[in-house]
């Protein structure tokens, strides 16, 4: 079995042995048949083989059906709609089984956007993370991202265009609003772009609305403080509103100083207030 990277954009970045797989393979498995159709015809190569779909919906009862080719001797090539199969698209499923089936697995290495964002974010590259898509549920995206606010590694995601700003606000809320980042839109095509900025100055950007393929690359957290205790967090929210600030305001400076999600503050606060208190 072969997987093949293909193009996240332009299609002059196609390796030269892709189109020598797509010629050779008895059965390709596309993500969209329709992609691969333009694909063939813009890099002028001419298939022989079997073509199938092979996309999240399908990928479950379609996998058994390409091992059982794959293990009859044909040689099965997986294509995504862009980049490499199984990174956040389907494949992850049927390397398993055809390892699982002592199959043969090899790729044809191709344009990756996790690779190509990480390269042009600025931001460090010599140890970094991929994290995919987050939830689209607000509370679990916020679950995750609280998985990794200490992490000290590059992080790199994947967006919808439609949820960009409510994740580049969750990320601020998360990791910290000054926390540098980049947004990388459409790499490769004609409309490229990279925005870098802090995730706060990203995210009110991004509430104009953005178009195109998204790849965010976010700066590890530079150090891991010790993290106060909630006694002293609602100390020093406490000590903030007798000097006259507003709570909202309080929490919100309090949390930025000690590296945490505000809510993380403004729970231990609300706590305080529930505990009995026994006098002397």
């Amino acid at each position: 079995m072969v997987l093949a990277g293909t193009p996240i954009g332009d299609l002059a970045d196609a390796p030269p042995r892709l189109a020598t797989e797509l010629e050779r393979a008895d059965l390709i498995a596309a993500e969209d048949t329709r992609r691969l159709r333009r694909l063939t015809q813009g890099l002028g190569v001419h298939t022989t083989g079997r073509v199938v779909s092979y996309f999240e919906g399908n990928e479950a009862a379609r996998t058994p059906e390409l091992v059982r080719e794959l293990a009859g001797g044909a040689r099965v090539l997986l294509v995504t709609d862009a980049g490499m199969p199984s990174v956040s698209d389907p494949g992850y499923r049927l390397v398993a089984a055809a390892v699982e089936a002592d199959v043969r697995v090899t790729a044809v290495p191709g344009p990756s956007a996790v690779l190509t964002a990480l390269a042009l974010s600025g931001l460090p590259v010599d140890r970094f993370c991929f994290e995919g898509f987050l939830p689209r549920k607000a509370g679990e995206r916020a679950g995750r991202l609280r998985e990794v606010a200490d992490e000290r590694r590059t992080l790199v995601y994947f967006e919808a265009p439609h949820r960009l700003a409510a994740s580049l606000s969750a990320m601020a809320e998360a990791f910290g609003s000054d926390r540098r980042a980049a947004v990388c839109r459409e790499l490769t095509k004609t409309y490229e772009e990279v925005r870098r900025g802090s995730l706060a100055e990203l995210a009110a950007w991004a509430e104009a609305g953005v178009r195109g393929e998204i790849t965010v690359v976010v700066t590890g957290a530079t150090e891991v403080a010790e993290k106060p205790d909630e006694a002293e967090l609602v100390r020093r929210v406490a000590a903030r509103e007798e000097a006259g600030e507003h709570r909202k305001a309080a929490i919100a400076e309090v949390a930025r100083e000690a590296g945490l999600p505000k809510r993380e503050v403004f729970d231990a606060v609300v706590a305080a207030k529930k505990k009995p208190h026994t006098g002397a």
